[in-house]
């Protein structure tokens, strides 16, 4: 089947063309590459969110837990995880798209997870056009999660509408250190595992480095879904929805 005729099916909501589609965009094919070549016409179509931030932080369980939420408001909802590499196969290690296992047999969500493959900035070089297939199938919000490797993940700040970056207690003494990187183009602040010691010290910092801009810091425990539900809202208050 070619990438025209992909597309036309992923645009009627068939997930299995877009699985295909997003393995042919990863595989390097030009093809495919050109056919969800952004047009102008899909910008605003679907909530674009990032979220960045350290490993531990617990990236995927909130993601899990606000893809929960939308659902509960009837959004769909695309998710692009991306992985570190393999040091065998090369390929993701899929450890994200474990922590969303109770989303998969829903028909209005679609995860896949994504390799770096050696590439820097915390996404995939096939990154950018997996988002346009994600847009082309016309979800509702489309969220894309750094691999977690340190402050240089700022690429994802091109391609999204709104950043969040995800913190854990004991990430306090690192948040003027790390000014320069994540911290700097977040536009929203989230310290997860609220229920374990630390998470006001974290809190403190991040709200004295936000300063005025009104930025603003949540805190949740995306286990139990605490906090969520605000997240989500600010979220829709930073798109304008």
């Amino acid at each position: 089947m070619s990438s025209s005729e992909l597309i036309d099916r992923v645009r009627t909501g068939d997930r299995v063309a877009l699985a295909r589609l997003v393995t042919a965009i990863e595989s390097g094919d030009p093809d495919a590459i050109e056919a969800v070549s952004p047009s102008g016409e899909l910008e605003g179509s679907s909530g674009l969110i990032g979220v960045t931030g350290p490993p531990g932080a617990g990236k995927s369980t909130l993601i899990s837990a606000m893809i929960g939420e939308l659902r509960s408001r009837g959004h769909s909802v695309g998710v692009l995880a991306v992985d570190p590499s393999s040091p065998l196969t090369g390929g993701a290690l899929l450890g994200d798209r474990i922590r969303m296992q109770g989303h998969v047999d829903d028909p209005g969500v679609f995860i896949r997870s994504m390799a770096t493959r050696g590439h820097l900035g915390g996404l995939s070089k096939a990154a950018e056009p997996t988002i346009s297939a994600l847009l082309e199938a016309g979800f509702d919000y489309v969220v894309v999660e750094t691999v977690g490797v340190g402050q240089s993940e700022v690429e994802v700040m091109d391609l999204v509408d709104v950043v969040v970056l995800v913190v854990g207690p004991g990430w306090g003494d690192q948040v003027q250190a790390e000014k320069a990187g994540v911290v700097e183009i977040a536009d929203l602040f989230v310290v997860n595992k609220a229920d374990r010691h630390g998470v006001e010290e974290v809190r403190r910092a991040l709200t004295s480095t936000s300063g005025e801009s009104g930025r603003q810091v949540m805190t949740t425990t995306a286990t139990t879904g605490q906090g969520v539900e605000a997240v989500v809202d600010e979220i829709d208050r930073l798109l304008g929805r």
